[in-house]
Protein backbone atom coordinates (compact mmCIF):
# COMPACT_ATOMS: atom_id res chain seq x y z
CA UNK A 1 0.00 0.00 0.00
CA UNK A 2 1.73 3.71 -0.93
CA UNK A 3 2.08 5.71 1.88
CA UNK A 4 1.75 2.76 4.23
CA UNK A 5 2.09 4.10 7.85
CA UNK A 6 1.79 0.55 9.49
CA UNK A 7 4.19 -0.11 12.76
CA UNK A 8 4.71 3.56 12.91
CA UNK A 9 3.26 5.79 15.98
CA UNK A 10 2.45 9.42 15.12
CA UNK A 11 2.02 12.12 18.13
CA UNK A 12 -0.15 14.84 16.73
CA UNK A 13 -0.46 18.12 19.25
CA UNK A 14 -3.89 19.91 19.12
CA UNK A 15 -5.56 17.06 17.56
CA UNK A 16 -8.64 17.12 19.73
CA UNK A 17 -10.88 19.05 17.12
CA UNK A 18 -10.71 20.15 13.54
CA UNK A 19 -7.48 20.06 11.21
CA UNK A 20 -5.69 18.40 14.27
CA UNK A 21 -8.57 15.38 14.48
CA UNK A 22 -8.59 15.09 10.62
CA UNK A 23 -4.90 14.36 10.87
CA UNK A 24 -5.34 12.17 13.20
CA UNK A 25 -7.81 9.83 11.81
CA UNK A 26 -6.00 10.02 8.27
CA UNK A 27 -2.68 8.83 9.55
CA UNK A 28 -4.42 6.13 11.71
CA UNK A 29 -6.19 4.88 8.71
CA UNK A 30 -2.94 4.07 7.12
CA UNK A 31 -1.95 2.18 9.67
CA UNK A 32 -0.07 4.24 12.19
CA UNK A 33 -0.96 4.24 16.22
CA UNK A 34 -1.74 8.13 16.82
CA UNK A 35 -1.43 9.24 20.25
CA UNK A 36 -3.98 11.83 20.35
CA UNK A 37 -2.92 15.22 22.13
CA UNK A 38 -5.25 17.71 23.46
CA UNK A 39 -5.08 20.27 25.85
CA UNK A 40 -8.46 19.26 26.77
CA UNK A 41 -8.59 15.50 27.91
CA UNK A 42 -12.10 15.00 26.91
CA UNK A 43 -11.66 15.98 23.26
CA UNK A 44 -8.35 13.98 23.32
CA UNK A 45 -10.34 11.21 24.84
CA UNK A 46 -13.27 11.73 22.14
CA UNK A 47 -11.24 11.52 18.89
CA UNK A 48 -8.98 8.75 20.40
CA UNK A 49 -12.27 6.94 20.52
CA UNK A 50 -13.88 7.43 17.01
CA UNK A 51 -10.46 6.48 15.84
CA UNK A 52 -10.44 2.70 17.81
CA UNK A 53 -14.17 2.33 17.09
CA UNK A 54 -13.55 2.63 13.45
CA UNK A 55 -11.10 0.42 13.10
CA UNK A 56 -7.50 1.99 13.96
CA UNK A 57 -5.47 1.97 16.71
CA UNK A 58 -4.88 5.49 19.11
CA UNK A 59 -4.79 6.87 22.75
CA UNK A 60 -5.23 9.97 24.33
CA UNK A 61 -2.32 11.84 25.26
CA UNK A 62 -3.63 15.24 26.96
CA UNK A 63 -1.15 18.09 28.29
CA UNK A 64 0.11 21.66 27.50
CA UNK A 65 2.57 21.64 24.88
CA UNK A 66 3.78 25.32 26.64
CA UNK A 67 5.11 22.69 29.53
CA UNK A 68 8.55 21.66 28.46
CA UNK A 69 8.43 19.20 31.45
CA UNK A 70 4.45 18.23 30.95
CA UNK A 71 5.71 17.59 26.67
CA UNK A 72 8.51 15.21 27.85
CA UNK A 73 6.64 13.10 30.65
CA UNK A 74 4.37 12.52 28.27
CA UNK A 75 6.43 11.57 25.19
CA UNK A 76 8.37 8.91 27.68
CA UNK A 77 4.46 7.36 28.06
CA UNK A 78 4.33 6.92 25.17
CA UNK A 79 7.46 5.55 24.26
CA UNK A 80 8.87 5.63 20.54
CA UNK A 81 7.57 8.34 18.32
CA UNK A 82 8.63 8.41 15.02
CA UNK A 83 6.23 10.87 13.59
CA UNK A 84 5.66 14.67 14.77
CA UNK A 85 3.14 16.53 13.64
CA UNK A 86 3.13 19.63 15.52
CA UNK A 87 -0.59 20.97 15.03
CA UNK A 88 -1.49 22.97 18.02
CA UNK A 89 -2.06 26.41 17.89
CA UNK A 90 -3.91 29.47 17.53
CA UNK A 91 -3.69 31.29 20.93
CA UNK A 92 -2.80 28.34 22.93
CA UNK A 93 -5.09 28.16 26.56
CA UNK A 94 -6.85 31.22 25.44
CA UNK A 95 -8.73 32.33 22.89
CA UNK A 96 -6.59 34.49 20.50
CA UNK A 97 -7.96 38.43 19.99
CA UNK A 98 -7.47 40.22 16.91
CA UNK A 99 -6.01 43.31 17.47
CA UNK A 100 -3.64 46.02 15.91
CA UNK A 101 -0.04 45.63 17.27
CA UNK A 102 0.05 49.13 18.09
CA UNK A 103 -3.10 48.51 20.57
CA UNK A 104 -2.17 45.35 21.90
CA UNK A 105 -0.69 45.24 25.42
CA UNK A 106 2.39 43.29 25.48
CA UNK A 107 0.68 40.82 27.80
CA UNK A 108 -1.18 39.33 24.55
CA UNK A 109 1.67 38.41 22.95
CA UNK A 110 2.54 35.66 25.33
CA UNK A 111 -0.42 32.73 24.59
CA UNK A 112 0.32 32.65 20.44
CA UNK A 113 4.11 32.84 20.87
CA UNK A 114 4.07 30.26 23.44
CA UNK A 115 2.16 27.69 21.74
CA UNK A 116 2.94 28.62 18.51
CA UNK A 117 6.95 28.47 18.71
CA UNK A 118 7.70 26.75 21.70
CA UNK A 119 5.38 24.20 21.92
CA UNK A 120 6.95 23.13 18.34
CA UNK A 121 10.38 23.75 19.59
CA UNK A 122 9.36 21.23 23.38
CA UNK A 123 7.71 18.69 21.35
CA UNK A 124 10.90 18.31 18.79
CA UNK A 125 13.04 18.29 21.53
CA UNK A 126 11.24 15.48 23.14
CA UNK A 127 11.22 13.32 20.04
CA UNK A 128 14.15 14.10 18.11
CA UNK A 129 17.16 12.13 19.69
CA UNK A 130 15.10 8.89 19.60
CA UNK A 131 14.66 9.75 16.00
CA UNK A 132 17.71 10.28 15.04
CA UNK A 133 19.04 7.03 17.31
CA UNK A 134 17.00 4.98 15.32
CA UNK A 135 18.05 7.03 11.84
CA UNK A 136 14.03 7.54 10.83
CA UNK A 137 11.58 10.19 11.66
CA UNK A 138 9.01 12.68 10.36
CA UNK A 139 8.57 16.30 11.36
CA UNK A 140 5.65 18.13 10.09
CA UNK A 141 4.86 21.97 11.44
CA UNK A 142 1.02 23.27 10.65
CA UNK A 143 2.04 26.75 9.92
CA UNK A 144 -0.18 29.51 8.26
CA UNK A 145 -0.22 32.29 5.73
CA UNK A 146 0.07 34.60 8.70
CA UNK A 147 3.95 33.09 9.18
CA UNK A 148 5.04 33.15 5.49
CA UNK A 149 3.31 36.33 4.02
CA UNK A 150 1.24 38.12 7.13
CA UNK A 151 -2.10 38.98 7.40
CA UNK A 152 -3.50 42.63 8.15
CA UNK A 153 -6.32 41.07 10.63
CA UNK A 154 -4.74 41.51 14.02
CA UNK A 155 -2.55 39.22 15.05
CA UNK A 156 0.92 39.86 14.91
CA UNK A 157 1.96 37.62 17.85
CA UNK A 158 0.13 34.61 16.22
CA UNK A 159 2.45 35.45 12.76
CA UNK A 160 5.53 35.66 14.86
CA UNK A 161 4.82 32.55 16.51
CA UNK A 162 4.29 30.65 13.24
CA UNK A 163 7.01 32.30 11.62
CA UNK A 164 9.22 30.92 14.26
CA UNK A 165 8.34 27.60 13.68
CA UNK A 166 8.64 27.95 9.98
CA UNK A 167 12.34 28.95 10.26
CA UNK A 168 12.91 26.62 13.24
CA UNK A 169 11.80 23.77 11.63
CA UNK A 170 13.80 24.46 8.59
CA UNK A 171 17.28 24.35 10.46
CA UNK A 172 16.17 21.88 12.27
CA UNK A 173 15.63 19.86 8.99
CA UNK A 174 19.05 21.03 8.13
CA UNK A 175 20.54 19.77 11.29
CA UNK A 176 19.06 15.93 11.04
CA UNK A 177 18.96 15.55 7.30
CA UNK A 178 21.71 13.07 7.52
CA UNK A 179 20.67 10.81 10.43
CA UNK A 180 17.04 9.85 8.56
CA UNK A 181 14.77 12.50 9.82
CA UNK A 182 12.77 14.89 7.69
CA UNK A 183 10.93 17.98 8.83
CA UNK A 184 8.51 20.22 6.73
CA UNK A 185 6.01 23.09 7.24
CA UNK A 186 2.43 23.24 5.70
CA UNK A 187 1.35 26.87 5.17
CA UNK A 188 -2.10 26.30 5.59
CA UNK A 189 -4.73 28.83 4.13
CA UNK A 190 -8.05 29.70 5.52
CA UNK A 191 -10.44 26.73 6.61
CA UNK A 192 -13.93 25.77 7.14
CA UNK A 193 -15.94 27.95 10.10
CA UNK A 194 -18.58 26.51 11.90
CA UNK A 195 -20.50 29.29 10.41
CA UNK A 196 -21.40 28.51 7.03
CA UNK A 197 -22.16 31.74 6.02
CA UNK A 198 -18.99 33.36 6.95
CA UNK A 199 -17.29 29.97 5.48
CA UNK A 200 -19.07 31.31 2.29
CA UNK A 201 -17.58 34.77 2.59
CA UNK A 202 -14.10 33.60 3.08
CA UNK A 203 -14.54 31.48 0.11
CA UNK A 204 -14.80 34.45 -2.46
CA UNK A 205 -11.11 35.22 -1.99
CA UNK A 206 -10.27 31.89 -2.59
CA UNK A 207 -9.45 31.40 -6.53
CA UNK A 208 -10.09 27.48 -5.95
CA UNK A 209 -13.26 28.59 -4.76
CA UNK A 210 -13.93 27.35 -1.44
CA UNK A 211 -12.22 26.87 1.73
CA UNK A 212 -10.14 24.22 3.04
CA UNK A 213 -10.54 21.23 4.73
CA UNK A 214 -8.93 18.93 7.36
CA UNK A 215 -8.60 15.82 5.06
CA UNK A 216 -6.84 18.96 2.33
CA UNK A 217 -4.03 18.98 5.26
CA UNK A 218 -4.26 15.56 6.42
CA UNK A 219 -3.30 14.18 2.79
CA UNK A 220 -0.65 16.14 3.21
CA UNK A 221 0.77 15.04 6.78
CA UNK A 222 0.21 11.48 5.19
CA UNK A 223 2.55 11.81 2.39
CA UNK A 224 5.09 13.71 4.49
CA UNK A 225 4.82 10.73 6.67
CA UNK A 226 5.57 8.38 4.24
CA UNK A 227 8.38 6.52 3.24
CA UNK A 228 7.64 8.14 -0.07
CA UNK A 229 8.52 11.80 0.85
CA UNK A 230 11.89 10.36 2.21
CA UNK A 231 13.51 13.07 -0.46
CA UNK A 232 11.54 16.04 0.99
CA UNK A 233 13.07 17.96 4.31
CA UNK A 234 13.26 21.93 5.04
CA UNK A 235 10.17 22.70 2.91
CA UNK A 236 7.35 25.24 3.70
CA UNK A 237 4.04 24.06 1.19
CA UNK A 238 1.50 25.98 0.75
CA UNK A 239 -1.75 24.48 0.70
CA UNK A 240 -4.58 27.65 0.47
CA UNK A 241 -6.29 27.18 -2.54
CA UNK A 242 -3.76 29.65 -4.76
CA UNK A 243 -4.68 32.16 -2.10
CA UNK A 244 -0.86 32.68 -1.69
CA UNK A 245 1.62 31.16 -4.53
CA UNK A 246 5.29 32.79 -3.07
Amino acid sequence: MIFDLSGRTALVTGAGQNVGAGIARSLAAQGAMVAVNDLRAERAEAVANEIVAAGGRAVAVPFDVTCLEDVTAQVAEIGVVDILVNNAGNGGEERMLMQPFREMDPSGWEGPIRVNLYGVMHCCKAVIDGMCERRWGRVVTISSGAGTGGVNIGVSPYSAGKGGGIAFTRTLALEVARLGVTANTLAIGLMDVPDPTLTARLAKAIPVGRTGRPSDIAAACVWLASSEAAWVTGQTIQINGGSITT
